[in-house]
């Protein structure tokens, strides 16, 4: 509806998880490392926890993608509110051992061994990831716990990967599930954005739907969308698509603090500082310029989100001797951003 009036190509904040609009940012990359390492280091049970909207869905297409296209297979479940029963016909699926193997746990264990041990004699990795593992009843995960134990005498020949929202972890943490917890060898937590993320993540989003960051949002506006989100990228997508319709209806070219605010409120998304102790709204405290948005060098290539810690540094308003306000308001939103770890299976 508004790509056309913003110059865009397509829409850059849409819900679907889809992983060319996936922005590397330290988190995401590190989350990517560690599906990558417990998948094709066939570490056993890989943990992969993130609040709801920080991303996990869009990271796994990602890590899907790449292991299809090196010839591993990784069956994919993502709605486990599965009976048992349910459970072995879903897998024996997404395996093809065919409706004989789906009729019975037995059989299903069995068919499912003398694949895992077939493939990997010829060097190719079989494997099980589970989104909303939240969702799967203790029944299921130790059906998931005794799937891990399909190994050699020396390897973990069936990795799989666990991905939930932190009240998977609070279940782990029960004595009845200390088996599982303890077979876990990597485990990785998917955090929200912090305020110079946001603001490269925004700026990414628009690059990567043809459009200029700097031309469309404010920097007051950027700040209250990450005031408002909290730093989940879901709702920063929710926000930012809303701010843009009713920037076009309005016939506006630059989206404000106050718009957001309009639409923040339509969506009855209240801002943290309504909400957290003072003590921590002082810890996020960052100063607020005037100027809008400097032209966006976020994105050092496409898909790749860089940040510096230095930007909307994360404390309180430095004494004149250290740093002058008219040094901090001249400083971009989205200026410069230093390069996190890479890793090479990225390209």
């Amino acid at each position: 509806m508004y790509e056309t009036f913003f110059g865009l190509r397509e829409r850059p904040f849409e819900l679907a998880p889809n992983p060319r609009f996936l922005l590397l940012t330290g988190r995401h990359t590190e989350a990517l490392s560690n599906l990558e390492y417990g998948i094709t280091g066939r570490k056993g049970l890989t943990l992969l926890l993130g609040e709801a909207g920080t991303g996990k869905t869009t990271v796994i297409r990602s890590a899907l993608q790449k292991w299809q296209g090196a010839g591993h297979l990784v069956a994919y479940i993502n709605n486990p509110t599965l009976t048992r029963d349910e459970f072995v016909e879903c897998l024996a699926r997404a395996y093809g051992l065919g409706p004989d193997a789906a009729s019975s746990k037995t059989r299903l264990l069995s068919a499912l061994t003398q694949l895992v041990m077939r493939r990997h004699g010829e060097g190719r990795i079989t494997g099980l990831l589970i989104d909303e593992a939240q969702g799967l009843s203790d029944e299921l995960l130790e059906e998931i716990r005794l799937l891990a134990n399909i190994e050699t005498t020396d390897a973990k020949v069936f990795p799989v990967v666990l991905a939930g929202q932190p009240e998977l972890a609070l279940r782990l943490n029960g004595i009845h599930l200390r088996q599982l917890k303890q077979r876990i060898a990597l485990r990785c937590v998917l955090s929200p954005l912090d305020l110079q993320e946001t603001a490269a993540y925004i700026a990414g989003r628009i690059r990567l739907g043809g459009g200029v960051a700097g031309q469309l949002f404010t920097r007051e506006a950027v700040m209250a969308i990450h005031e408002h989100s909290r730093g989940i990228p879901r709702v920063i997508n929710v926000i930012c698509d809303n701010v843009l319709l009713a920037a076009f209806a309005t016939n506006r070219r630059s989206a404000s603090r106050e718009m957001v605010e309009e639409v923040c409120r339509d969506f009855d998304l209240v801002s943290p500082d309504n909400v957290q102790p003072a003590a921590e709204r002082s810890a996020l405290a960052v100063p607020v310029p005037a100027e809008p948005l400097a032209p966006s060098d976020a994105m050092t290539r496409e898909g790749s989100v860089n940040t510096d810690s230095s930007m909307f540094a994360s404390r309180a308003r430095p004494e004149p001797s250290q740093e002058s306000d008219a040094e901090i308001r001249r400083e971009p939103l989205f200026g410069r951003f230093a390069a996190r770890r890479r890793f090479s299976f990225f390209g």
